[in-house]
């Protein structure tokens, strides 16, 4: 299940499957990973009833997680510049949220192209937050080269007349053509990494089912242990309207997640059958991007190709 759902983070890196894949590190005890799943899924958390309940676990773990690593807030002078910690990648200036590390000394980095490069050492212990600030120089402007050899005479290897070509050099080989391409396997990673991404869609909107039938049980323990009931109970018609509409929630989300799971078998049987399937000769490869769309009421798939 981990493995499925880093896949499907580097597909679509959306707040459910950071929650899905957050919740997963944390019961792995990787922190330092749960900080940062979960960190990015609060950021994005969407404005959906259906979810909010959802939160309070989100906000839970991460806070235990942050308790046992530290944190980097890390600021470069040139926007694009790429960070690194340790000498990975953890993305570009300005980082969207901190950067979460195992307590001790680490090497904070900035690179760009045009700049020379800047680092940092810096230490942060367990549960603490450290800021790093780096600033970046322009690169020096290097000499241009002579545009031509100069040979005896103060001549050029060019030649007098202005850029001819030298007599009695042979002439430049001619690249061959490039071969046609063949059958193009992006569909069948895509319908795979969508497969992935509707099997994270259905094991949240599970999670959240689950939750609103548990609230629904609760409801309809207390209206029975007051001694009252929903079909003849004016007193209670209230508490039963809220019962109803828990368990219509319920309804709602667990066929959200029976629809997640029942695209993710499509996808992922799409996925097989291109990759079976025979090439003609006549057939010309195509560009095809498949892209999950989750929805409150189910799960999208949004199709782009060319013809």
């Amino acid at each position: 299940m981990e493995a499925e759902l880093e896949s499907a983070w580097e597909l679509n890196p959306t707040f459910d499957v950071a929650y899905n894949l957050g919740n997963t590190k944390y019961q792995l005890k990787k922190h330092k990973e749960a900080a940062t799943y979960l960190s990015f899924a609060l950021r994005h958390w969407p404005l959906l009833k259906g979810v909010a309940k959802l939160k309070p676990n989100a906000e839970k773990w991460l806070a235990e997680s942050r308790a046992q690593v530290g944190a980097l807030k890390v600021s470069v002078t040139v926007a694009g510049a790429e960070v690194l910690v340790d000498g990975k990648g953890v993305g570009r200036a300005p980082l969207e949220g901190e950067v979460f590390v195992d307590p001790g000394e680490h090497r904070v980095e900035a690179k760009h192209l045009d700049y020379e490069p800047a680092s940092q050492m810096v230490g942060v212990a367990k549960g603490a937050t450290a800021e790093v600030k780096l600033a970046i120089t322009p690169v020096k402007a290097e000499p241009q080269a002579s545009a031509g050899v100069k040979t005896e005479g103060d001549g050029s290897a060019a030649g007098a007349t202005g850029g001819g070509p030298v007599v009695g050099q042979p002439p430049a080989p001619v690249a061959p053509p490039p071969p046609l391409p063949g059958k193009s396997w992006v569909p069948a990673i895509a319908l795979g990494a969508a497969s992935v991404v509707g099997l994270g869609v259905g094991i949240g909107t599970t999670v959240a089912s689950n939750n609103a039938n548990s609230e629904a049980r609760a409801q309809k323990d207390q209206i029975f242990v007051a001694g009252g009931g929903c079909l003849a109970s004016p007193s209670f018609a209230e508490r039963c309207a809220e019962l109803h509409r828990s368990g219509e929630r319920a309804g709602l989300l667990g066929d959200v997640a029976l629809g997640s799971y029942i695209a993710s078998g499509v996808l992922a049987a799409a996925a097989v059958t291109y990759a079976v399937w025979p090439v003609t000769s006549g057939e010309k490869s195509r560009a095809l991007l498949v892209l999950p769309a989750p929805r409150v009421d189910g799960l999208g798939v949004v199709m782009v190709s060319t013809w």
